[in-house]
């Protein structure tokens, strides 16, 4: 009978096409080389030899296309059914036992074995939880081993067909409906072919949760170093042999979160207390816990949770957690008693002055319940000091914390690292403060803080409590220095030659233990080219009484001048033998210094005396210079020759008792608008000095008279070009006998050309250009001429055909 077919569609007979069309008869292909025939409900009229075949295509027959195959429909012979119907409804609570059964026989008259599976149904999943195979053997279900092991969940038969499933103590995992899935298998030919299955529902097991509550003390005060309790009370419905796990917790959040949290102490199911040394747990009575923390402090205030577990006992000496809860937290503050003191703030040193020291001191008094346990610190703290109303916050000098470091703040950090501030603790209740050098910036109002601290457990320290002192103001009237000085000359009048003496009183108010310094100044005269600078410093004389010279540079006069403290405040200058060069203003500068420390001192003020004048009313000679060269012009390479004619007008002065300092000077520019460079200098003993220069020429100076110097420059240059002019500087012979200074005089500039010589500068420079010209056009023309002759030639042949012709044969 034709049953099925995939390549032909009205291939099946009239029987089948029902069946095939509600789907009980499926045939399906799991490969290319592979189909399967389906067949849903059998039925006995389906007991028979299924026959497949395929028409081969091949041009030859390979092997067998057809293969058949019995099938044998039995008579269904197996019962399944529960024990009881309707199935029960089970109520346990969490740790109780529970059985269930279920009945499977068969009436086959042929050989066969029955396999039984017991399924747990929660939701959509169906676990499986104990089975017995059809060759007797037992398979725990997945996640059933090790109960299946320890003999909590057992599965075996009471009497010749029923099957029992037994929990020895149930958990809330095994709450859902329980069903039985039995199956029954025949061996043929040394293998076993399962023949039906059919599943029965059993029970529903419903767990009813472990009522567990916890209660603790809501809030509780303790008292610093006293020892806290706190019990936690159980209430549950078990009364069988259950044992409880406590443990407590510590946090700083009100939350039941054990997040941030810390464990205290536990006491597991075994009755063993894990705790540190500060901290026990006991077992009061049957359902209360206590938490004893000894000696608390400040840190051990916040919220305690107690957290318990209970657990029952199962088979192998296992254990199982029934339930579980968490309390409200409990809140703990713990008090203290804060020591009782006073701080009071004096300065024991009071500046009166810029620089003068400054020391406070920071007293502890009436100090009360102060324990061994309690260190005090304190930090100082600067205001400054406001005329108005404006709000000024204070400024921190230094901090001193439990461990008795000091820290500095910004103000003070660089001054005390320099030693100008310095913080000290002398005794336990004293700490001072002292400025080694108080400046304006300092005044204003200064108070310290005294901080009380407590040690910790863990040998930390935590302030308790801090006691302000009242502020102390540290101020003086600050008024200007004041400082004056005069000067006086003995004697008014005095000629060239003799000693110039000027004392200098100086007197000075508001300046604190004032030493002066004394500086001699001299103003020359308007016109006096001599000092090209209007204020000439002479000698000073420092606050250490070290004299020194300034800017007087004559050599033969080193020791003409002399500073000299007459008294504290009184000082004399002397110049000896003095010159008409000298004549000018001279004055007294005095600075008043103040010491601040050891040998630093600070200027304080300055001040000018007034002027005493040096004024020579002599009838002398007058001095003129002037330059004169009868070659203005010169060709390079010429003598140069400039003559410096000095004149005198007025008094005729014998010779012997003339002298002159003379110096060559040249701008080398065709204005004066560089600056001069020394040419050569003849000094009134006829020591001749001449100048560094970075060309060849050389110059000479020489006296060829009493009043004339003449200046040659050999070999002259195109550098030798410019402005020359002398400075002349004339020494006279007193009546005494000493010589006098004049002022220096110049001469009017005159300028000098250097011109070249054209034809020698041209003259070998064109003879070789027209002789290396002439080489190069003939060395040109014989090489043009070769390689026109050699190396272009090209010969052209011509027949006569085409001498003849207009026009080649090829051409045409």
């Amino acid at each position: 009978v034709e049953l099925a077919s995939t390549w032909e569609v009205g291939f099946p007979a009239q029987l089948y096409r029902e069946r095939l069309q509600r789907g009980d008869i499926l045939l399906r292909r799991t490969a290319n080389d592979a189909v399967e025939l389906h067949i849903k409900n059998v039925q006995p009229s389906d007991q028979g030899h299924y026959k497949c075949s395929t028409p081969s295509t091949d041009a030859t027959v390979q092997g067998n296309y057809e293969d058949t195959v019995q099938v044998k429909v039995l008579a269904d012979a197996l019962v399944v059914g529960p024990s009881s119907r309707p199935p029960p409804g089970l109520s346990l609570r969490e740790g109780e036992p529970f059985e269930l059964r279920c009945i499977a026989s068969t009436t086959s008259p042929l050989h066969t074995h029955l396999a039984l599976r017991w399924e747990l149904h929660r939701g959509p999943v169906h676990r499986s939880i104990l089975a017995l195979s059809h060759e007797g053997r037992f398979h725990p279900g997945p996640g059933y081993e090790q109960r299946y092991h320890s003999g909590d969940v057992r599965l075996d038969t009471v009497g010749s067909d029923a099957y029992r499933l037994s929990v020895a103590r149930a958990l809330s995992a095994d709450q859902g409906s329980y069903r039985c899935v039995v199956s029954e298998w025949i061996t043929e030919q040394g293998s076993w072919q399962e023949i039906q299955e059919k599943a029965v529902e059993v029970a529903t097991v419903v767990i009813q949760p472990t009522a567990l509550q916890l209660a603790v003390p809501r809030t509780v005060s303790v008292t610093e170093g006293k020892d806290l309790d706190l019990s936690c009370n159980i209430t549950t419905d078990r009364v069988d042999d259950v044992r409880p796990e406590v443990t407590w917790y510590f946090k700083k959040t009100p939350d039941t979160s054990l997040l941030a949290s810390h464990m205290l102490a536990r006491l597991d199911r075994d009755s063993l207390v894990h705790s540190s040394p500060h901290v026990a747990l006991s077992h009061v009575d049957t359902r209360s816990y206590h938490l004893l923390v000894r000696d608390v402090s400040k840190e051990n205030s916040g919220y305690y949770l107690c957290l318990v577990a209970l657990w029952a006992p199962g088979h192998n000496r296992s254990w199982h957690k029934v339930a579980e809860a968490m309390s409200a937290p409990s809140g703990v503050s713990v008090t203290w008693l804060e020591p009782e003191y006073q701080v009071y703030l004096n300065a024991s040193k009071v500046p009166g002055f810029s620089d003068d020291p400054t020391e406070l001191q920071c007293r502890v008094i009436d100090t009360k319940r102060l324990e061994a346990g309690v260190r005090l610190t304190v930090s100082w703290y600067y205001r400054m000091t406001r005329r108005n109303d404006d709000v000024v916050a204070s400024e921190l000098l230094a901090v001193m914390d439990g461990d008795w470091t000091l820290r500095y703040g910004e103000r003070s950090k660089q001054r005390a690292q320099d030693g100008e501030f310095i913080f000290s603790k002398e005794h336990t209740d004293t700490f001072n403060f002292r400025i080694q050098r108080t400046t304006e910036e300092d005044r204003g109002n200064y108070y310290c803080v005294v901080s009380a601290w407590t040690r910790q457990r863990n040998n930390s320290w935590v302030k308790s409590k801090d006691v302000f002192s009242k502020p102390v103001n540290i101020f003086w009237a600050s008024e200007d220095s004041v400082l004056v000085v005069k000067a006086r000359q003995p004697k008014p009048f005095f000629a060239a030659g003799n000693t110039f003496e000027m004392t200098c009183k100086v007197s000075s108010k508001n300046i604190k233990s004032p030493r002066y310094s004394v500086l001699i100044t001299a103003e020359k005269p308007v016109g006096d080219l001599s000092s090209p600078n209007e204020t000439k410093y002479i000698i000073s004389l420092d606050q250490d009484s070290v004299v020194k010279l300034e800017n007087w540079t004559d050599a033969s006069r080193v020791d003409g001048v002399v500073l000299e403290k007459v008294q504290e405040d009184e000082f004399r200058y002397r110049m000896y033998q003095t010159q008409v060069s000298d004549a000018g203003l001279y004055r007294c500068m005095v600075t008043a210094w103040s010491p601040i420390g050891g040998s630093l001192w600070r200027e304080a003020a300055t001040s000018l005396s007034n002027p005493i004048e040096i004024d020579f009313q002599t009838s002398g000679p007058t001095f003129n210079a002037s330059v004169h060269s009868d070659t203005p012009s010169v060709t390079r390479g010429d003598l140069i020759k400039l003559f410096c004619i000095v004149t005198v007008e007025g008094a005729v002065l014998d010779p012997d008792d003339m002298a002159f300092d003379v110096s060559w000077f040249a701008v080398h520019s065709f204005g004066l608008d560089k600056a001069p460079v020394l040419l050569s200098s003849l000094d009134r003993k006829g020591v001749v000095t001449t100048g560094q220069r970075d060309w060849k020429s050389t110059v000479s100076l020489e006296r060829v008279s009493v009043l004339e110097f003449l200046l040659q420059v050999h070999g002259s240059e195109d550098q030798d070009f410019g402005n020359y002019y002398c400075s002349v500087t004339p020494w006279v012979r007193s009546p005494t006998g000493s010589w006098q200074r004049e002022a220096e005089i110049h001469s009017r500039p005159i300028f000098i050309t250097v011109k070249m010589d054209v034809l020698n500068a041209f003259k070998y420079p064109l003879l070789i250009g027209v002789g290396l010209s002439t080489v190069i056009g003939l060395l040109s023309c014989l090489i043009g001429y070769c390689s026109s002759h050699w190396c272009c030639k090209k010969e052209v042949r011509e027949t006569r055909r085409e001498r003849r012709r207009l026009m080649s044969m090829e051409m045409d």
